[in-house]
């Protein structure tokens, strides 16, 4: 089974105090290029949305495997990268798997975990990452059914309208540690994962 892994990657920053997050280093490259790395090797398609006209993080991207979405009016926030991409991707495909940015813990095996869980469930239902414990994180594998049920994003709360309607709907699947929790948003974010990983 093929699923799309779209990787919302058009946000500001603007809580990094005038530095972007996805362009600081993980690992001797970019956060973007590291987490999108991960995707393409699951051999699954991979689009990444990104601010219209953002050269720098074009350019972290070049030569990968994978489909740009230009965003524009990113101020909107996430639904704003969720509708981009959805007109982009084909309906033809049984869902589509939904991860951020920001969160360099996530890796191809976890991506595969998630869409292994989705071909396994006769239901069909949201598969959402969680951390051991299970607190509900990212990424997160919307079926078809959920995806021409987003008629209501806006702003930065993304699916979380579907997660609350369709409650009885939502297969939690845990991850290793916290990496379905773990995001960068922040200087002190940053700080506390490199004290962590280092």
């Amino acid at each position: 089974m093929s699923i799309p892994i779209l990787i919302l990657a058009a946000g500001s920053s603007r809580r990094m105090k005038g530095r972007d997050k996805l362009l600081m280093d993980v690992n001797g490259t970019t956060l973007l290029r590291h987490v999108v790395d991960r995707a393409v090797a699951t051999g699954h398609p991979v689009f990444v949305t990104l601010p219209k006209g953002n050269a720098a993080r074009q350019t972290a991207l070049a030569d990968m495997n994978v489909q740009i979405i230009e965003v524009s009016e990113t101020d909107l926030g996430m639904a704003q990268s969720l509708r981009a991409g959805l007109q982009v991707i084909s309906a033809d495909y049984a869902g589509l798997l939904v991860a951020l940015a920001d969160m360099p813990d996530i890796t191809s095996d976890d991506y595969i975990c998630l869409i292994n869980s989705f071909g396994g469930d006769p239901k069909g239902d949201i598969q959402r990452a969680a951390s051991q414990g299970g607190t509900a994180g990212n990424p997160v594998l919307l079926p078809r059914w959920a995806l021409n049920d987003l008629g209501e994003l806006q702003g930065d709360a993304g699916a979380r309208h579907l997660f609350r309607r369709h409650a009885n709907r939502v297969h939690l699947v845990p991850l290793p540690d916290d990496r379905a929790i773990t995001d960068l948003d922040t200087p002190a974010d940053w700080a506390v994962w490199r004290d962590k990983t280092s």
